[in-house]
């Protein structure tokens, strides 16, 4: 499976190197959207800033709908059919969705997310200019600008009569840094919007103007629980007592990683361990406190984790392999392990690389260079994966920038521009293929 994704990879570098700089013209129509976005860019720098300064960190539920209305206010004034689906049974915001509807050419899914990892009481440094092209923007990189530069390529599009009958969905979801649990009901807006649709394209932090993303990994969270029998220490491991939880755990992890680890792709994290006597571990806030004693064998023990994963069958391989080991406990210990879904793999299909095709003659005509698929080893999971079994799907389309998920984060306002020519003439092209 992993020789078959690398040689597809290797193929598709190929294919974009041997593309010259002299691809199709642009056309007329082409010319006027790219002069539109031009004349736009100073605004939705603007409008970026405004976003930025609005803390929308997941779990600021005001601040995350807060951002919400200013872009339904946007879409609304384009004449896209807007809607809020309340999120609060999962302890959630909130997500935004904007329809333009039509019946002609491919049917379009465009996806941003509103939220930040930046929480109310959280460190945060509003919009500044460090200098003629970087500004400071927690969360404008990650991903406000996406959302940005998806609003402004389809007013290029619609301000030029554009849209007059292609089905367009926007989805912005509310808690893409923290799902809200369970996922059926926290991701049912955006899937249902998946089955109407031919393509996604998600707008999360680029990569560059030379790559894009056709597989992501998925992601998985395990929790490891672990009890032992509770005795005066002078009688560990003998036939009475046995060998004690926090042992026990340590031989789990250490076959975790002896006996699972190896596969390309394939991650897995333990996050958190606590083991003593008693233990007392909040799940919500990833925190907790243990108590022991040095001459009292631990009782109990565990251990959070995550897993990371290039498609489903690796996932659920490593899974099996984990409960095999956790199933060969030490004497007078028992173990169980739990896992909970988080985000799907998005794996690379043919229908994914001829999006890049088409990404790749784009960015040709624009003399922005030839665009290469990435590395999925080095992206995290995110809303793409929820929805690529249903279509075709590119991601990494948004800003660059530098500094994600800090007070730090940087985005790099000359590139906007330049991104958003790209995406209005590749959906404008996608729209009528």
């Amino acid at each position: 499976m992993f020789t078959k994704y690398l040689l597809k990879l290797a193929a598709l570098i190929l294919i974009s190197s041997c593309y010259s700089s002299f691809g199709q013209k642009l056309s007329k129509t082409e010319n006027k959207i790219l002069k539109t976005i031009e004349t736009n860019n100073a605004e939705a720098i603007n409008f970026l800033e405004k976003v930025v300064n609005i803390n929308s960190g997941t779990m600021n539920h005001d601040g995350v709908k807060k951002v919400g209305m200013e872009f339904d206010h946007a879409y609304a004034n384009m004449g896209f059919n807007t809607a809020w689906y309340d999120m609060s049974q999962v302890n959630r915001s909130g997500h935004l969705f904007a329809e333009n509807e039509g019946k002609e050419g491919k049917k379009l899914l465009l996806i941003g997310h509103l939220d930040t990892v930046f929480e109310a009481d959280s460190p945060f440094q509003e919009f500044k200019m460090l200098n003629d092209s970087m500004a400071q923007a927690p969360g404008g990189n990650d991903m406000k600008g996406g959302d940005i530069i998806i609003l402004y390529a389809l007013k290029a599009l619609k301000d030029n009569g554009l849209l007059k009958n292609n089905q367009i969905i926007v989805a912005l979801t509310g808690d893409e840094e923290s799902t809200g649990k369970p996922l059926e009901i926290s991701r049912s807006h955006l899937i249902d919007a998946a089955k109407r649709s031919d393509i996604a394209l998600c707008f999360e932090t680029s990569t560059g103007f030379n790559y894009a993303t056709v597989a992501r990994r998925g992601s998985s969270d395990w929790k490891v629980e672990v009890e032992g029998k509770r005795a005066h220490s002078s009688g560990i491991f003998n036939e009475n007592i046995g060998a004690g939880a926090i042992f026990e755990m340590s031989r789990i992890l250490n076959s975790f990683y002896n006996e699972v680890r190896g596969e390309d792709y394939l991650t897995f994290n333990p996050g958190v361990i606590l083991g003593g006597t008693t233990v007392n571990y909040d799940e919500t806030h990833n925190a907790g406190t243990a108590f022991g004693k040095r001459n009292v064998v631990a009782q109990t023990a565990v251990v959070e984790g995550g897993l990371r994963f290039i498609s489903e069958e690796q996932k659920q391989t490593a899974r099996n392999k984990m409960k095999a080991i956790v199933a060969n406990s030490l004497p007078k210990t028992s173990a169980k392990i739990t896992f909970t879904d988080s985000y799907p793999a998005m794996e690379a299909t043919d229908g994914n690389y001829r999006l890049l095709k088409t990404l790749n003659q784009v960015s040709l005509d624009l003399n922005q260079g030839g665009v290469q698929a990435y590395d999925p080893g080095k992206r995290g999971a995110a809303d793409t994966s929820f929805v690529a079994e249903y279509v075709d799907c590119l991601d990494g389309l948004g800003t660059m920038g530098s500094g994600a998920h800090t007070p730090q984060e940087t985005v790099n306002l000359k590139t906007i521009e330049a991104l958003t020519k790209r995406t209005a003439i590749l959906i404008y092209r996608l729209i009528n293929e």
